[in-house]
């Protein structure tokens, strides 16, 4: 007898679970969620939008270190015992967010053991990202490192079909994700744009043949 497939986890049944120490917020663009140096006291999940966490050095330069689409948790640094907020959240577009309370999201990790498995493997992808983000950082040039975060946006190596960068995505901030000037993003943009490998039509389409960037030695 064939075995009974498990259906999938889907993370809204959870936050019908959460109960008490949940609040559903409906956010504008350019809202700040939390900044820099924030106590910390609650995890979100993104229903629906898009956000931005960037992080701000002594001397003022800003670095963009994630953007977080539908489906993404962030500020879960809080259940490993970190007191303060290491980045800034900033929405992006108008979007719906999940605040839940530090004390709910442990209960429910606890009593949830579908849920915290998700989380768990959740976690372990964005860890590996992050890893992915450190070499690219270290090792490749400007130039591959936009044409990357170009592909990443537009959902290049994801089950779904690629898509359309629909959110508007200034050369200031790509160029704050990838360390580097604007006119060096706007460089690579315009090249980029000459071989065929992105357009601009009202939004940014991005090309699978930008990989021939990626994949140049």
């Amino acid at each position: 007898m064939a075995r009974k497939r498990t259906p999938p986890f889907n993370p809204q049944t959870f936050l019908t679970k959460v109960g008490s120490g949940k609040t559903s917020l409906t956010l504008p663009r350019n809202h700040t969620i939390f900044s820099q140096g924030d106590a910390a006291e609650a995890v979100f999940y993104i229903q629906a939008g898009k956000v931005k966490l960037t992080v701000v050095s002594q001397q003022g330069k800003e670095a963009v270190v994630a953007i977080l689409e539908r489906g993404a948790f962030f500020g879960e640094s809080c259940l490993a015992g970190q007191t303060v907020r290491p980045a800034n959240a900033t929405i992006m577009e108008d979007s719906s967010i999940v605040r839940i309370d530090r004390g709910a999201m442990i209960r429910v990790l606890h009593e949830e053991p579908t849920f915290a498995e998700l989380f768990m493997s959740y976690l372990l992808a964005h860890n590996i990202r992050i890893q992915e983000d450190l070499v690219d950082q270290l090792f490749n040039s400007s130039e591959k490192r936009l044409a990357r975060v170009l592909l990443l946006l537009a959902h290049f190596g994801k089950e779904s079909k690629p898509e359309t960068v629909i959110t508007k995505i200034s050369q200031e901030t790509l160029a704050e994700m990838i360390g580097t000037t604007r006119s060096r993003v706007s460089f690579f943009m315009n090249k980029f744009r000459k071989l065929g490998f992105v357009d601009y039509n009202g939004a940014l389409h991005v090309h699978s043949s930008l990989l021939n960037i990626v994949l140049h030695d």
